[in-house]
């Protein structure tokens, strides 16, 4: 049997941060100081850079919890509070995750609620650094395209947050919360580089109309000049990841006509095209590297990353039973949920993402890195996601195994939003369109079934969470489409304690706003979300 990572690992608690209290704090990166921001040269371009660097920093919060390693922690947060995916029974005492899987502890007052508004405010704050020094008064060609990409840095950020945290109607929790005030449609408050300390501390929450108008003004303006800039890299945004957002923030908000022009902008600005079997599948570079044709946007963690330099505190650990070193061989290893799996056709090749329940037609068929291995990962790891692979296919060293790629857009997610879009005004055009994306990308056997307007679209939505598993991008989707979450059923393989169901979208997808932000924010401090109830 493989060797099995077994040392002791502590969970601290979050320290406190607000919008309100941190406006004038630096946010260090991994790789740029202050220092160097403000005096080189190429200060402009380091800025671009230090804005993709928070993304990947670890112990943004200063707690040492192990779960803090940049933006796709929160993607990964936001996947546990699904249920496309839990957590392997075996490793429950590795567990990072569980409050998230759990829906415990997730009020106003809680280390589990403080840890999502501490990142995302100050990612804020990094991109208001950058859009302070390029402000909207600039005039010459970089200097717009530099502003431009700040803010769809800062949009994509903001969209996030505005998702998360508006209060939709749902079965649990009710829109007036205990100081008798109706927060629907309420999101976060908006902070920007010219916010001062003293508005900070009296800025309500904007509504969605207001948050949509703020992001939408923001993106047009990066449409219009971040053409005036070129990186070469996709860990900085291109216009066709502006395209991208505009489709997001128009799905967001359900006008889908506008959604599916801007996907299809997307698509074709990008340039990419959907991953191959082959790409997808590859145990050295699949999923972990942003040198193939489909990722349009990412993040990355270098072999120099405090991130990776923990060897455990990082997403190819929590996320790679392969990573022998990590927390997921430990057994605290992701897995898709057993309906969702048993949906997904044999003949589609992102079935191969996940390892076979026992002797099944596939047992034989996904792709490992060592395939010695094959036995003890269908004896021990039922479900186990293989999708994101160490770096390099190298299982045993965290300094290479772990400085990997994370997705942050990518063009299937645009042709998904592109052909549910469709579906919405014509159910028949949405089904024709999902068929033919998923016979010459996925699976030659697929047919759509579905014949009505919302089994068209649920189904499309299916197929984009199947696409997207472990992403980050489901939550957004059952939440906008007000979908049940079913994890208690017979046959489940959602761990005892995780096994939740709701009638509709989840109250626990309303997020709450920590209290800190109240404390130092009147205008918060009386119009927060309900808390989330422990029990369901």
């Amino acid at each position: 049997m493989k060797a099995i990572f077994k040392s002791t690992l502590l969970l601290a608690v979050a320290s406190s941060l607000t919008f309100s209290s941190c406006i004038e704090e630096v946010y260090p990166t991994s790789n740029v100081t202050q220092d160097q921001l403000e005096s080189s040269v190429k200060a402009g371009e380091a800025m671009m850079y230090a804005m993709s660097g928070f993304m990947v920093n670890w112990n943004t919060t200063g707690a040492d919890w192990h779960g803090d390693f940049g933006y796709s922690s929160m993607m990964h947060i936001r996947d546990c509070m699904t249920g496309d995916m839990s957590v392997l029974g075996i490793g429950l005492n590795y567990n990072q995750w569980s409050n998230y899987t759990q829906i415990v502890y997730l009020g106003q007052n809680y280390a589990s609620v403080q840890r999502i508004w501490n990142y995302y405010t100050q990612q804020v704050l990094a991109c208001n650094k950058a859009l302070g020094i390029y402000h909207a008064d600039v005039e010459d060609d970089y200097s717009k395209g530099a502003r431009a990409t700040a803010l769809t840095f800062r949009a994509m950020t903001y969209l996030d947050m505005a998702r998360w945290y508006e209060f939709l109607p749902n079965n649990n929790t009710s829109a007036v919360n205990i100081d008798g005030n109706d927060v629907t449609n309420l999101t976060v408050p908006i902070v920007t580089e010219n916010t001062t300390e003293e508005e900070a501390r009296n800025n309500p929450r904007a509504t969605r109309q207001e948050m949509f108008d703020f992001l939408l003004a923001d993106l047009l303006y990066a449409e219009q000049y971040i053409s005036n800039v070129s990186y070469g890299t996709r860990l900085l945004p291109d216009l066709g990841c502006v395209y991208g957002l505009l489709a997001r923030l128009y799905t967001w908000v359900e006008d889908y006509p506008k959604a599916a022009e801007y996907a299809d902008k997307a698509i074709k600005a990008s340039g990419c095209t959907p991953l191959t079997q082959d790409a997808w599948t590859n145990p050295k570079s699949g999923f972990n590297s942003m040198d193939n044709s489909s990722w349009m946007w990412g993040l990355k963690f270098e072999k120099e990353n405090d991130a990776v330099g923990t060897g455990i505190c990082n997403w190819t650990s929590m996320m790679s039973p392969e990573a022998e070193y990590g927390y997921a061989a430990v057994g605290a290893c992701p897995i898709i949920d057993a309906n969702m799996y048993a949906r997904i056709s044999d003949t589609d090749f992102r079935k191969l993402s996940w390892i076979t329940p026992g002797v099944t037609s596939l047992v034989n068929d996904f792709p490992l890195i060592n395939e010695e291995d094959r036995g003890y990962y269908v004896n021990y790891f039922p479900y186990g996601t293989i999708k994101f692979r160490p770096g390099a296919g190298n299982g045993t060293d965290p300094n290479e195994g772990s400085a990997t790629a994370v997705p942050v857009m990518r063009v299937e997610e645009m042709w998904f939003i592109y052909i549910e879009a469709l579906a919405h005004t014509n159910p028949a055009q949405g089904k024709q369109e999902l068929e033919k994306f998923m016979q010459t990308y996925r699976d030659p056997n697929y047919t759509c079934s579905a014949s009505s307007l919302d089994e068209v679209v649920e189904e499309i939505v299916f197929q984009k969470r199947v696409e997207l598993w472990g992403e980050g991008q489901a939550l957004w989707d059952i939440k906008r489409l007000n979908y049940s979450v079913v994890r208690d059923y017979e046959g489940t393989n959602f761990y005892e304690d995780s096994r939740k169901n709701t009638v509709g979208r989840p109250a626990w997808m309303n997020m709450v706003i920590v209290q800190t932000e109240g404390n130092n924010n009147q205008a918060v401090a009386k119009w927060n979300n309900p808390d989330i109830p422990d029990n369901y």
